[in-house]
């Protein structure tokens, strides 16, 4: 078996993913495949960290532009990524895997209040954490949340899966002439604008050399082959 590139890693997924081919909720066979390679990763021995959007249900941005309270707004939300992780966390547990959700906010009977270490000892002894609520607080992205959870504990990427094969100059499926970049400075991201994660995300990150991964999801296998060290996607590094 091929030594994984990581040991721990973050990894962040829209809300979006989850919906699969439907214009929003939870598609469930489209999280029990995604649920099946993680369960692939957690077999080389690396431990995982899983961080999902809740956009899927409920997009608190969205709610704000009309007319919504923005921290209101952003609380849906947060409950929103609570249920994505209890869902997804039914179906890493129907392939085996031993779980935890643990959320930002509050809400003991069905999870754990986030303890980054906590957080690690739940990693230490193979277990798949899944970390709801974002930060805990409004006008914060789930993108600054898996950034600042991937510090917190330790992980030495993060991989995020999204609906394209990598970074572009621009949105390929509406640019068909978009350049594609398999590396990218984080300098560059910030200069550029590219869509990759946000720009307190991606200040944090690289503040602490930590690199991301972006790939598609979408295409079964990419997390293993991200971890195997073959060259998907682009990768987001000094």
């Amino acid at each position: 078996m091929t030594e994984p590139a990581y040991s721990r890693v973050l990894l962040k997924l829209s809300g979006e993913v989850l919906a699969g081919p439907q214009p929003y909720g939870i598609d469930l066979p489209t999280v029990k495949g995604l649920a099946g390679e993680i369960r692939e990763v957690s077999d080389m021995g690396v431990a995982i960290a899983l961080v999902v959007g809740g956009g899927n249900i409920f997009r608190g941005l969205a709610a704000s532009a009309a007319g919504m309270d923005r921290s209101n707004a952003d609380y849906v939300g947060m409950l929103a990524t609570v249920m994505n992780c209890l869902a997804f966390q039914d179906a890493l547990e129907q392939e085996g895997l031993v779980t935890r959700v643990m959320t930002a906010l509050e809400m003991r009977e069905i999870a754990e209040p986030y303890v980054y270490r906590r957080a690690i000892r739940h990693m230490e002894k193979g277990r798949v954490i899944l970390l709801a609520g974002g930060t805990g607080n409004p006008y914060f992205t789930t993108d600054t949340a898996a950034a600042l959870r991937a510090l917190e504990i330790n992980a030495q990427a993060i991989l995020k899966g999204t609906k394209v094969d990598g970074v572009y100059s621009d949105d390929p499926e509406k640019n068909a002439s978009a350049t594609f970049y398999p590396t990218v400075s984080y300098m560059d991201v910030l200069k550029g604008g590219l869509k990759v994660m946000d720009l307190t995300a991606i200040s944090m990150c690289m503040d602490a050399k930590l690199p991301i991964h972006v790939f598609n999801i979408r295409k079964g296998g990419n997390i293993r082959r991200v971890l195997e060290g073959e060259s998907v996607g682009s990768v987001v590094k000094a």
